[in-house]
């Protein structure tokens, strides 16, 4: 019988490991030198063993960090407002967002309309990427009234931005009207979120109203979709 190639053994006996949980999702697999060293083999045949266990999905690289485990995609769940770190409180696992735009602008007649103030008055825009660990999993443009948040700083839109709506300002978030589309990745979502350019993403556009009906905030999320799920109950009508 003929043996199977290094690499192959490789990949067999790392899957064995996560099967028989010994290395658990999100857990960093060791280095390529460590499994150089372990099966005295080339990092040629190291990164061939890798790619075959990324194509099946058993675990993912992160650039300039290093190979983990694959991680259950996150479930967003339609009917729940809930904030990126609200969705991710019961998995225990590191989670920021780095700013990358945090500005000032004028709204123009389109803006004002989907802030429900008038042209010409001035808004928050935030640009943000949201990571898990270290991998980064959505990338949110955010625009939000100067006038209902005045005191809003870079810090707060590093983390989150429901907290700071809610236990800071004491507002009450009643709903969230949203739209997904699958979309052709922009430039910067490829760059940002290490897309590939030939697939479609997902992209949530939003319009959150407060308890008295003021808009709080018009978004769009781009999210990679081999990170998410969306889910929803749906209940038939009874007759």
């Amino acid at each position: 019988m003929t043996k199977k190639p290094m690499y192959r053994q490789i990949a067999d006996a790392l899957r064995e490991q996560v099967q028989r949980g010994e290395l658990k999702p999100g857990d960093a697999l060791p280095t390529e030198s460590a499994l150089q060293t372990q099966f005295g083999v080339s990092r040629v045949t190291v990164r061939q063993a890798l790619k075959q266990l990324t194509q099946e999905a058993i675990i993912e690289s992160i650039q300039g960090s290093g190979s983990y485990v694959k991680e259950e995609r996150v479930n967003y769940d339609i009917y729940q407002l809930t904030s990126f770190y609200e969705k991710l409180a019961d998995r225990n696992v590191a989670t920021h967002s780095e700013v990358h735009v945090f500005e000032v602008i004028s709204t123009d007649e389109t803006l004002a309309d989907r802030l429900a103030i008038n042209v010409g008055d001035k808004a928050w825009h935030v640009k943000r990427v949201r990571f898990i660990k270290q991998k980064a999993v959505t990338m949110e443009e955010t625009w939000m009234p100067l006038a209902l948040f005045p005191d809003l700083t870079w810090e707060v839109m590093e983390n989150s931005k429901y907290h700071y709506i809610e236990q800071i300002k004491k507002m009450v978030i009643d709903r969230s009207e949203q739209e997904i589309v699958p979309v052709m990745p922009s430039a910067e979502a490829i760059a940002a979120l290490a897309l590939d350019p030939a697939q479609p993403v997902l992209e949530k556009i939003s319009r959150g109203f407060l308890q008295d009906g003021r808009v709080f905030e018009y978004s769009s999320n781009t999210f990679r979709r081999d990170e998410y799920k969306f889910t929803l109950v749906a209940r038939r009508k009874q007759r």
